[in-house]
């Protein structure tokens, strides 16, 4: 006769009927109530339209929050590249200030995504505009860092005898409305808008592929100029980054909303890379 492991210890007695399956006292009862997510323990349609209500009331916040961020890194471009022209270092210290306000926002955004995924039972479609939103916060955070390092620079050009660019700030704008255009493709999960968000990003390539040929010749024929051409140099970096994470962003939210990843964009040449152009 085999011998119990703990003899004083019975789950289901020998002498008393077992429980049916799925009644209050059955072992997979106990299971469930002890050991299943709240979210998966409710049963039945209206379980189901209730889950399905409260997720979706949840993504309306989710993207208006990123909507709110969206906005702040657009306003921070805009406000970074006026205060740059202006040379305005009052300007671009507020820019500056403002940049916790986007790391709030993220942290946030993040702490809901992982509360949602924990409390409600997404769908696959569902879930893929979550995972979008954790990632789209996170490079909407970066994009507001940009726009506060073009401010930054600000105090070292005040005394500087070279003025922006005259392409600086038209391609601040392309720049700004990518952002603004991409987050109104998530919002709507538009991914034809969303496509055609990438393909703006050759101009702004164009135009730092441009801007840095300027300065390049100007700081050869300017030695005393190239510490604030470099400077500008940096600012117009910046912006081409901007760029390619606003098409980043276009990439998942075509993903979110289609669930298939968009063909490879064709990308500006980069002429600032030693050798490029020539045959290999």
């Amino acid at each position: 006769m085999s011998q119990d492991c703990n003899p004083t210890v019975t789950l289901v007695s020998r002498n008393r009927p077992r429980p049916a399956e799925g009644g209050r006292d059955s072992p997979e009862s106990f299971l469930k109530n002890r050991f299943w997510p709240h979210w998966l323990k409710g049963n039945g349609p209206a379980a189901g339209r209730h889950r399905a209500a409260g997720l979706e009331a949840e993504l309306d916040t989710l993207r208006g929050t990123i909507c709110e961020m969206g906005g702040l890194a657009e306003v921070a471009i805009r406000d970074a590249m006026e205060a740059l022209v202006r040379r305005d270092p009052v300007a671009a210290a507020e820019v500056v200030r403002r940049d916790k306000k986007l790391d709030a926002l993220q942290a946030e955004i993040e702490h809901r995504v992982v509360e949602i995924i924990g409390q409600r039972a997404p769908t696959e479609s569902d879930l893929r505009e979550l995972v979008a939103a954790l990632k789209i916060a996170g490079v909407v955070e970066r994009i507001g860092d940009y726009a506060k390092n073009i401010a930054k620079r600000i105090a070292s050009l005040e005394e500087s005898q070279i003025r922006p660019l005259s392409l600086l700030p038209e391609m601040a704008r392309i720049a700004a409305e990518m952002v603004h255009d991409v987050l109104d493709a998530f919002a709507a999960r538009d991914p034809k808008k969303a496509a055609a968000v990438t393909e703006r990003d050759v101009a702004v390539d164009d135009f730092y592929n441009s801007i840095f040929r300027s300065l390049l010749t100007y700081m050869m024929e300017n030695p005393p100029n190239i510490t604030p051409a470099t400077h500008l140099l940096f600012v117009a970096r910046n912006l081409e980054r901007i760029g390619d994470h606003a098409t980043n962003v276009a990439e998942m939210v075509y993903f979110a909303a289609t669930g298939e990843h968009l063909t490879d964009r064709h990308k500006g040449a980069d002429t600032t890379i030693i050798g490029a152009g020539a045959n290999g």
